[in-house]
């Protein structure tokens, strides 16, 4: 005989099996069904949005899902939506990184969603709940957001304790989603205002970073850059450059991004290449 009601046994039951059918999803149509499925029953929403990057320089990417047809994550303005985003990691991080309830009304959620002039800030208006929670990514060194909207739910404590059981479910299967065609075009790129090594930047436009290389005279890589392709090309993984020069590996791809712009190729083998080649030169 069981000792639990049935009503806990079929809860459980159910818990499992939405945290088993996450490692099948492979397809963004796939991650819409599965949070528009059993999920609900815990994490009611009508539109998530994903964030990973640092939060902190502003250098972040997104994802959305939500079956609201406006609300797709190409119709969304990275310049408008970021500041929202980094608002809502910085109350987060405040909250003690714990799962956070903001209703219609709270700052960090209302004073920002008004200003996205996009197709998804006019549904984002219409919003009256968000849940939101976190994880920090230690062996990639970045940091992870997902907000949970909701027009027609008022999140409570036991959808809270839900987020903090199913986030590293929802945060697998985001993984092995492959990235929209539009994500793959460097023009897409979330940027800071003049990205300096070492500066503390504000949000900027998109691909201000990229621009600002193209524009510069110096076509020379950086001492930073040049730091950076000195152990790429010594076979280091963007993870192995970022602990050894105490970076992230995100920090990293984007230096690679800007130095592959600069020389004029596309990828790290004809980066390191045309860079070994420099750097013979200068030792002539």
């Amino acid at each position: 005989m069981s000792l639990n009601p049935p009503s806990i046994v079929d809860e459980s039951e159910c818990q499992l099996r939405v945290m088993a059918d996450a490692s099948g999803i492979r397809r963004h149509v796939d991650l819409l069904q599965w949070l528009q499925g059993d999920l609900q029953n815990f994490v009611p929403h009508d539109i998530m949005v994903a964030a990973w990057g640092d939060f902190q320089r502003g250098l972040t990417h997104f994802d959305i899902a939500s079956p609201i047809s406006e609300v797709r994550t190409a119709l969304a303005h990275a310049e408008t939506l970021s500041p929202l985003l980094q608002r809502l990691f910085a109350h987060w991080s405040e909250s003690g990184k714990l799962p956070c309830i903001l209703e219609l009304g709270a700052s960090a959620f209302v004073a920002d969603a008004a200003t996205v002039n996009c197709a998804v800030g006019g549904a984002l208006k219409r919003m009256r709940s968000s849940l939101v929670h976190g994880i920090k990514d230690e062996r990639g060194r970045h940091d992870c957001l997902y907000v949970m909207f909701s027009a027609t739910t008022t999140h409570q404590d036991s959808h809270r304790k839900a987020m903090s059981l199913f986030l590293p479910s929802i945060d697998a299967a985001l993984r092995q989603v492959s990235h929209l065609p539009h994500q793959q075009d460097r023009r897409c790129w979330p940027a800071v205002i003049g990205a300096r090594e070492g500066s503390i930047n504000p949000i900027g436009t998109l691909a201000t970073v990229i621009d600002n290389a193209a524009n510069e005279d110096d076509k020379l890589l950086s001492p930073r850059e040049q730091e950076i392709m000195e152990w790429v090309r010594k076979g280091k993984t963007n993870y192995e450059v970022g602990l050894i020069l105490d970076i992230s590996a995100f920090t990293v791809k984007n230096h690679l991004q800007r130095i592959y712009k600069k020389l004029g190729v596309f990828n790290r083998t004809q980066a390191s290449t045309f860079a070994g080649k420099q750097a013979g030169n200068a030792r002539k």
